[in-house]
């Protein structure tokens, strides 16, 4: 589904992305885990053209999206769905009209079939009944539901999460993880969702993505990254710092 070659980008002559090399597979949900502003929100804003690399490659399928105008990248974003941390829904907007915002920019006008696309993703998100909600009266994981019904209601075959459990307690943050898995095997969708929340990582993904100083540094199965003797994994894992875990050693 997904392809990332060589990719590199500097920003205020820091450099972010080191050569960044990825495969995702089509079903396949891959997590990317790291440190604060360790490059993982910049490498998921390149899967959708909204920032362009100093080098490298990006293929959504069998075409390398590095260098295409806003129309050819149009077509592109019409297989990938995104779900922004904050959701990033229109506060002078309906559940439904939020919802249905995708298929009214790509000129469906039919009220019928509107109606109809939109009662079908709350459905999908647990959300039923809930159209005529304007944001403002919604929960934290409500908004993300509403963001990710809308992200998907053109049933692109790539979704991005950008930190969907941010914010959210547990029990809510657990009901996102379900609803991620479901997506994946109900519709067969692509996802790649970027995360701090280990917890969440663990309970979705086929596969981990650890970033670390701008390049991958571990991609593996779960259950190797909860093996791993790596004590730069290991502190990450355990939220140590490099001074403690000397400490210890040093005791």
């Amino acid at each position: 589904m997904l392809k990332v070659r060589d990719l590199m980008k500097t920003i205020d002559r820091q450099e972010i992305l080191r050569g960044v090399d990825l495969d995702v597979a089509h079903g396949e949900t891959l997590a990317i885990i790291g440190r604060s502003g360790g490059g993982k929100s910049v490498l998921l804003k390149h899967l959708v053209g909204l920032m362009q690399p100093d080098a490298g490659e990006i293929w959504i399928e069998d075409q390398n999206i590095i260098g295409l105008n806003e129309r050819q990248l149009g077509a592109i974003r019409q297989k990938i769905g995104i779900l922004f941390q904050g959701a990033a829904l229109f506060d002078s907007m309906t559940v439904a009209e939020n919802i249905a915002f995708p298929l009214r920019e790509a000129g469906e006008r039919n009220p019928k079939v509107l109606r109809e696309k939109v009662r079908e993703m709350l459905d999908v998100v647990e959300l039923e009944g809930q159209e005529e909600k304007m944001p403002e009266s919604l929960s934290g994981g409500m908004k993300k539901r509403v963001g990710l019904a809308r992200s998907i209601i053109r049933r692109p075959k790539c979704v991005l999460y950008d930190e969907p459990t941010s914010g959210l307690d547990p029990v809510v943050a657990d009901s996102i993880n379900r609803l991620i898995r479901r997506l994946q095997k109900r519709l067969g969708m692509t996802s790649i969702v970027v995360t701090h929340d280990m917890k969440s990582a663990f309970d979705v993904a086929n596969y981990i993505a650890y970033l670390h100083e701008g390049r991958i540094y571990f991609y593996g199965a779960p259950i190797q990254l909860q093996q791993t003797s790596d004590p730069i994994l290991q502190d990450f894992l355990l939220g140590r710092s490099a001074e403690e875990r000397g400490n210890k050693v040093e005791s």
